[in-house]
């Protein structure tokens, strides 16, 4: 996990443990302000669902995108925490420069859509089909603070879909995927996009071929013979079995 502070001179924070523990005490993996922050404030653990958000006891309200959280919440790369006046950027690991998806004939793309999860077009889906784009010559406007806009425009190529804008990576309100800045990317299912208060998620279940299940091999049972123990007991067992069964025949003749 990397984490920048927008807005503030205070240099990224890199983690790679499973627990990253936030708050104002010395005894925090990231430290923040007393005036920030409660002496332990929050914890993000990393187990299968990915990052989860685990607000503590003693924390003042948290917010991821601007929306509040009161105990839990899954975090993605590329989502915005806020924890009194301070910002953070949860970003991805590595770059976008090398990433690849698998390439789709034109007959077989599934259906893409963005979904807005923050922003004033929070709650619509819109489908991408063969181009979508957004800003001031595209289907929605992208309005940004102090009358700014931007533009961003997705599109298939070489049968995967990519992400481009004309945003410089040096803006304010630079274009991220997963957090991270770019002017251009190859998308990916889950992928979050997000450009100034605008956060939008990628959902494309079929874009990515669908994990091969391997059965375990079936569980060997051992046959009888291999559990009887070794043929000599077996032997010793059957004589024993015999002798007594002679044994009572005799007494049954002598009784009677």
């Amino acid at each position: 996990m990397y984490i920048e502070f927008p807005q503030s001179t205070r240099a990224g924070f890199t983690w790679n443990q499973a627990l990253l523990r936030i708050g104002s005490e010395p005894n925090n993996d990231l430290i923040l302000a007393a005036g920030q922050a409660a002496a332990h404030h929050l914890r993000i653990r990393l187990d299968r669902r990915g990052w989860v958000l685990e607000v503590l006891p003693d924390a003042t309200r948290v917010y991821v995108n601007a929306r509040p959280v009161r105990e839990r919440a899954i975090l993605r790369p590329g989502d915005m925490l806020s924890v009194g006046d301070c910002r953070m950027l949860l970003c991805a690991d590595g770059t976008l420069e090398s990433r690849t998806s698998p390439a789709m004939p034109e007959q077989e793309r599934c259906t893409v859509a963005l979904r807005a999860v923050a922003g004033p077009l929070s709650g619509q889906v819109l489908p991408v089909s063969d181009r979508l784009e957004l800003g001031p010559q595209g289907r929605l406007p992208l309005d940004l603070p102090q009358g700014e806009t931007a533009s961003l425009t997705l599109f298939w190529h070489d049968g995967q879909l990519q992400l481009e804008t004309g945003q410089p990576l040096d803006s304010r309100y630079a274009l991220r995927v997963n957090g991270v800045a770019t002017q251009q990317a190859v998308l990916l299912p889950g992928d979050q996009i997000g450009i100034g208060m605008h956060r939008f998620l990628v959902d494309a279940p079929g874009l990515q071929p669908e994990p091969e299940i391997v059965l375990p091999e079936p569980a060997h049972e051992p046959l009888p013979e291999d559990v009887a123990g070794p043929r000599g007991e077996v032997w010793w067992l059957i004589v024993t079995a015999a002798a007594l069964a002679l044994g009572i025949a005799v007494l049954l003749l002598v009784h009677f």
